[in-house]
């Protein structure tokens, strides 16, 4: 940790939601602005995302959840980030998220919800802004 330069992000679509255009789009964003990205394609377990986030070193992992099993994916994510003590990782969610889950998503250690219709440029940009981790070097 503490190394600087690009942020380097897994983008990962969790379960069997078969839809990645939107995360391809997130994926392409974030390297267009000048970070690594680790598209991990379609069907990984949270297991597979985190053995992969932690690999690779990353930054932040995106996950891309239109199945509406958001909830049970992410906690499981949460929770595994925390036994391997890589909770310094940010967990970043795009796709189908019903408002009133936003909050207990949230209390459960996701930093940020991206719905549909969000300008890649919003999410490039909170990526920038939250996820250097070596910022005060």
């Amino acid at each position: 940790m503490g190394v600087s330069g690009p942020i380097r992000v897994v983008v990962a679509k969790p379960g069997l939601d078969g839809h990645d255009r939107g995360a391809k789009v997130i994926a392409r964003a974030l390297r267009d602005a000048g970070m690594e990205v680790i598209y991990t394609g379609l069907h990984q377990t949270p297991e597979q995302i985190v053995d992969t986030a932690i690999q690779e070193d990353a930054d932040g992992i995106g996950l891309s959840i239109l199945s509406g099993a958001h909830m049970t994916l992410c906690a499981k994510v949460m929770a595994l980030l925390k036994e391997q003590d890589a909770a310094d990782i940010k967990v970043f969610v795009g796709g189908i998220i019903p408002d009133g889950d936003v909050p207990e998503l949230k209390a459960m250690g996701v930093a940020d919800i991206f719905t549909p219709g969000t300008p890649t440029r919003d999410v490039v940009a909170w990526v920038e802004a939250n996820l250097r981790t070596s910022s005060a070097a």
